[in-house]
């Protein structure tokens, strides 16, 4: 039986996908259904059918699954943001736990033991970090957040993932910025001055950045800075990031300050930590501390390790190792985020750690022709996963342990697999929400060398 697009079918979501659409199946063909749980029986209406697969959405929910709540957001279907609001916390850990088990058992072919899922304290105001789109709409500037699959902005300045402060913040900014005649930029046209507006704020510390992304400078028609700082004394740092490319990509390749100083402080698992703009920096801190512990927990220091760090950041993880290592070695291609790796271990009185500005792979490759032998390599790159030079060096250098931390399953599942071809073997694996009421979540993996 093939489905008919806009036919109604009664039926039952017997799975959930990464991406959070729940699954069923009508006649042995998978349908895909958005905001949707394990359990929800349901009439839906097919909307795309493809060779294969079809979507569907809700046409009427008739007896609930279990765990489903009521959205306590009320841009939640709109705004491409949370996943899982329409569930309760423990169902979207079980959802997670699942996800991260199957692209193990799928993608990489390996079936490691998970420990339970770590879900996180604060589900609400945990991140640290917001980048808001702007847009005109009806004659008004807004910023908010981009709708599902899509470039258009969907006003709200009160998302519950973030401090309540950015709230109060971005409705000062706005009459501000229009009363300053700053024109949102408008993507088609590549017009427009505004792109972004860009906070951070320290977990401990409660300093505040503020960083204006634009297409071209407006920083002469910010004449309100002054009272805006008087306003909230916590923002200890403006910023302007010009980017005039017609991109995806949110922050220019600079980044000059307009008030106050180029970085804010906080502390991450006891050292002081300085943050710029275009460092890496885990949007929740109280997890990101958890999820440190227990990389360093795996990692079972005896004291005089070699400690190499690749895709360090600002040096967090590995300066939360430095104690316990003879030394430790970072290596991070962004050069402002180095500066303030080496400002991070000075300042915390770190003295075995020094740090490599680079591509991961190619200065892991020269280590490796180096004969560098690191006990234990740290990995914890980005979501598109470890560079394949990166993997081939490493596995070269022959440590005994890998640490390897991700925010991206199936990526993760690939790069451990790969590293079991060069004779590493999963010998403990945890998972850590660090970003919850989304599909995201975080994964520890100690891999060790078999010794033959």
């Amino acid at each position: 039986m093939l489905l008919k697009k806009n036919e109604i079918y009664e039926t039952e979501i017997t799975g959930m996908t990464a991406e959070g659409n729940g699954v069923c199946r009508i006649d042995g063909f998978a349908v895909f259904v958005p905001v949707t749980a394990v359990g929800d029986q349901l009439k839906i209406k097919i909307v795309k059918v493809l060779k294969n697969y079809a979507f569907g959405i809700i046409q009427e929910l008739l007896i609930p699954g279990a765990g489903r709540v009521n959205p306590d957001c009320p841009v939640f279907r709109q705004c491409g943001g949370c996943t899982f609001r329409h569930v309760d916390y423990s169902t979207e850990l079980h959802y997670k736990s699942g996800f991260v088990q199957d692209a193990f058992d799928r993608i990489g072919k390996l079936h490691p033991v998970f420990e339970p899922i770590l879900g996180s304290p604060e589900i609400s105001h945990y991140r640290n970090k917001a980048q808001y789109p702007v847009a005109t709409q009806n004659g008004k500037l807004v910023c908010g957040f981009y709708a599902k699959h899509s470039h258009r902005v969907i006003p709200y300045t009160d998302c519950s993932l973030h401090p309540e402060i950015f709230r109060e913040i971005l409705e000062y900014l706005l009459p501000a910025l229009q009363n300053a005649h700053v024109s949102a930029y408008e993507e088609q046209s590549h017009t427009g001055e505004l792109r972004h507006i860009y906070l951070r704020k320290g977990y401990h510390s409660g300093e505040i950045m503020l960083c204006f992304v634009t297409k071209v400078s407006i920083r002469k028609k910010l004449n309100f800075l002054a009272a805006l700082r008087k306003q909230f004394p916590e923002i200890i740092s403006i910023c302007e990031s010009v980017n005039p490319a017609k991109t995806n990509v949110i922050m220019g390749k600079t980044v000059e300050v307009l008030a106050g100083q180029n970085f804010i402080t906080d502390t991450m698992c006891g050292n002081q930590i300085h943050i710029s703009p275009q460092s890496f920096y885990q949007v929740n801190t109280a997890q990101a501390e958890r999820l440190y512990s227990l990389a360093k927990e795996y990692a079972e220091f005896q004291g005089n390790e070699l400690l190499l760090d690749l895709y360090c950041g600002a040096g967090t993880i590995g300066l939360s190792m430095a104690d316990s290592v003879r030394k430790l070695i970072g290596v991070e291609i962004i050069p402002q985020a180095v500066e303030n790796a080496r400002e991070n271990a000075q300042r915390s009185q770190i003295t075995n750690a020094e740090f490599y500005c680079g591509d991961a792979g190619m200065i892991a490759g020269e280590f490796a022709r180096q004969q560098l032998h690191p006990d234990v390599v740290i990995l914890d790159p980005p979501r598109k996963g470890c560079d394949s030079a990166a993997i081939v060096a490493v596995a070269d250098m022959q440590p005994d342990k890998i640490i390897m931390i991700s925010c991206n399953a199936a990526t993760c599942a690939r790069d451990a697999a790969l590293f079991s071809e060069y004779g590493y073997q999963i010998r403990k694996a945890g998972a850590v929400d660090l970003f919850a009421r989304t599909s995201h979540c975080e994964m520890v993996l100690l891999m060790s060398r078999i010794v033959k």
